[in-house]
This record gives structure tokens, C-alpha cells and sequence, in this order.
């Protein structure tokens, strides 16, 4: 049994990604969502509106209270779907096939002297701790060398990736090669350190899953939700995406990937992110 995961999912891209995945995802493939609080509120939330959604579907829609800063919260969750998704006792060939881990937060410092401690360090947390201890607890739950993954498709087309995924929220500022402007040093700091850990765990998943698992980084576009707000009128309209959008397009460029897209970071448009 495969099934997935969005965390966290309450608002912006992760509610986006959430709510498609409802839309396309195999009726039988549960999906866990989290929301720090109001679990009920936020399930009511996602499925509001869904009228292409089937009880079928809706009913598969798992939201469960995690606070991402929190490595115990992280650790109940995990334990709660190893019991309910990835007991292997029952079902040896369950695994999570698809993993956002998509925590993140953005203060532009312009200059040096503009990094006050305490907001880089919430920054540093939630945009490269909290993903870390997110793949610590969960990559367990990835599928074994030996398992045979079912595919699953629609006319052609994969509803899955290939491959389970581990997806994390990565930014094209969080490359090194590519800055040439500077400015935004924690954020870009906190990215750069993402993109290492996403190809060190992807070198550890090939150890341990073969081609069953990778690991990769997404950048999302300038996207129209509360972290980016300061800068929506600078944005060229074109290049200000909704989160139903950029969500799509990181769905495709996701159940896209092939081996050789392992370990990188990649746009919404499925091009490569120099590291």
C-alpha cells in the first residue's frame, strides 16, 4: 500500500498541494495532511469546495496535528502513521510514495548588519531543521530494495512518482552559482544548506532503497502566499504564480522524475537548479 504525505498543509502551497492530490490520486492511496492546530477546521478547509472530489476520496484524507518545530510532535506523527499507514507486520509492502516537507519562512535581510538573531534563527529552523527531523522520522517509511512498486497511471500519465519521492522546499536563491545579487542572507543560507541535505539523504536512499527512493529539492516560483507578500507588486504579473499553479507544475515535474533528476534541486518548470 502506498500513500502520501503534505506537511505542513493549513494554508498556502502545502493547502494547494493537498487539495490536488485529493483531486488525482488513486482513491485508494491515503493522504496525511498536518496543520499545528484546528485539525478539524483545516480538514473542512481543504475539502471545501472539491465538488469533482468523490466520499471516496474525501475519505481518505488524514489530517493530524503536527508543530514542525517540535522533534516529539514530529516523532507522534510518525508513530501514528507507522501503526496506521506502514505497519509492515500486515502489509510488507507498505511504504510513503510521496512526501512534501515544505516548512519555510522568509525575512530579506538587505545587509549584514540588518540579521537580527532571534528571526534568523527561527528562519534557520523551520527552513532547514524542521525538513531534517521531518526526513529523519519519516524516511524509515520509504520503500525496501526488494518491493516492487505498482504504477499508477492514467492514460499515460503517472498519478505517483516513479519512485517514492521525498520532496523538500528548496528556492532558486538557494544557490550558490546562481547568486549574483547577494542580500537575503539567512534565507539563502538556510536554502544552500537544504540543497546539501537533500543530496546527502539522496545518497543515503540509494544505499539503503536502491532506485525505490530519492530525495529532491523543489523551487515553487515567486508564489502568491503570506511569505512572499512584501513582494507581489514587484513581481511581474506573469511570474506571480497562485499556489493551485506552482502546486500543478511541482506535481508534474515530481511524478516526472527519472534516476538521473535524483539528488538536484528543480523549478516548477521542471528545468535544474545549479547548486
Amino acid at each position: 500500500m502506498a500513500w502520501a504525505l503534505v506537511t505542513p498543509s493549513s494554508r498556502g502551497i502545502g493547502f494547494a498541494l493537498t487539495r490536488h492530490l485529493l483531486r488525482t490520486l488513486p482513491a485508494g492511496v491515503p493522504i496525511v495532511a498536518t496543520a499545528r492546530s484546528d485539525v478539524s477546521g483545516t480538514k473542512e478547509e481543504l475539502l471545501s469546495g472539491l465538488e469533482d472530489v468523490s466520499d471516496e476520496q474525501a475519505s481518505r484524507l488524514d489530517v493530524c496535528e503536527c508543530d514542525v518545530l517540535s522533534e516529539s510532535s514530529i516523532s507522534e506523527l510518525a508513530e501514528y502513521c507507522k501503526g496506521k499507514y506502514n505497519d509492515r507486520t500486515r502489509n510488507k509492502t507498505a511504504h510513503l510514495r510521496l512526501g512534501f516537507m515544505i516548512p519555510g519562512m522568509l525575512v530579506p535581510e538587505k545587509a549584514p548588519d540588518k540579521v537580527e538573531y532571534e528571526s534568523a534563527l527561527q528562519m534557520l529552523k523551520l527552513n532547514l531543521l524542521a525538513p531534517m527531523m521531518l526526513v529523519k522520522h519519516f524516511s524509515r517509511f520509504l520503500p525496501r530494495k526488494s518491493v516492487t512498486l505498482e504504477q499508477y497511471q492514467d492514460g499515460g500519465s503517472s498519478l505517483l512518482p516513479r519512485s517514492a519521492v521525498l520532496a523538500l522546499m528548496s528556492a532558486r536563491v538557494g544557490s550558490i552559482g546562481d547568486n549574483r545579487l547577494g542580500g537575503w542572507y539567512t534565507y539563502r543560507s538556510s536554502k544552500a544548506g537544504l540543497n546539501q541535505f537533500v543530496k546527502s539523504t539522496d545518497i543515503y536512499l540509494k544505499m539503503q532503497s536502491s532506485e525505490n527512493a530519492m530525495c529532491v529539492g523543489l523551487h515553487p516560483g515567486t508564489v502568491k502566499t503570506g511569505l512572499s507578500e512584501e513582494f507581489w507588486e514587484s513581481t511581474p504579473k506573469e511570474k506571480l504564480f497562485s499556489p493551485e499553479f506552482s502546486a500543478e507544475r511541482l506535481i508534474d515535474v515530481v511524478n516526472g522524475l527519472g534516476q538521473d533528476g535524483r539528488g538536484k534541486c528543480w523549478d516548477w518548470d521542471g528545468k535544474e537548479i545549479p547548486p
